[in-house]
């Protein structure tokens, strides 16, 4: 089954510098295991290509349902010296909700709830 991560989750992202801080927070509490499974640094990493340049970092919240990645080497130098049109990166959460997972139904039964008829 193929879902854009926005159906899971819902996120917020800022600024810290020259690095990306992007929150993902599951919609549901059943929602958390996918993410933490599905939803690696290095996913992260690839989805967002060259925009950001360094390394990618996960960690987890699960006493909260979410993860927090921190995406160094993303806005240019940060907002002060940044040419970019979000230098804060406000944007990024919206960017990563719009990923698509390829999720195994057998694997995820929580998955039912996006079942049509």
């Amino acid at each position: 089954m193929k879902l854009q991560l926005i159906s899971l989750a819902h996120g917020r992202s800022g600024d810290k510098g020259d690095s990306v801080n992007v929150g993902v927070i599951a919609r549901k509490a059943d929602y958390y295991e996918i993410l933490k499974s599905e939803l690696t640094a290095e996913r992260v990493k690839r989805h967002f290509g060259d925009m950001v340049q360094g390394k990618v970092e996960r960690f987890e919240l699960p006493n909260i349902g979410a993860l927090n990645f921190l995406l160094h080497q993303a806005l240019g130098g940060g907002g002060t010296k940044s040419l970019k049109l979000d230098a804060q990166g406000k944007t990024f959460a919206a960017a990563l909700l719009r990923m698509e997972l390829d999720l195994d139904e057998n694997r995820y039964p929580q998955l039912n709830t996006f079942k049509q008829d």
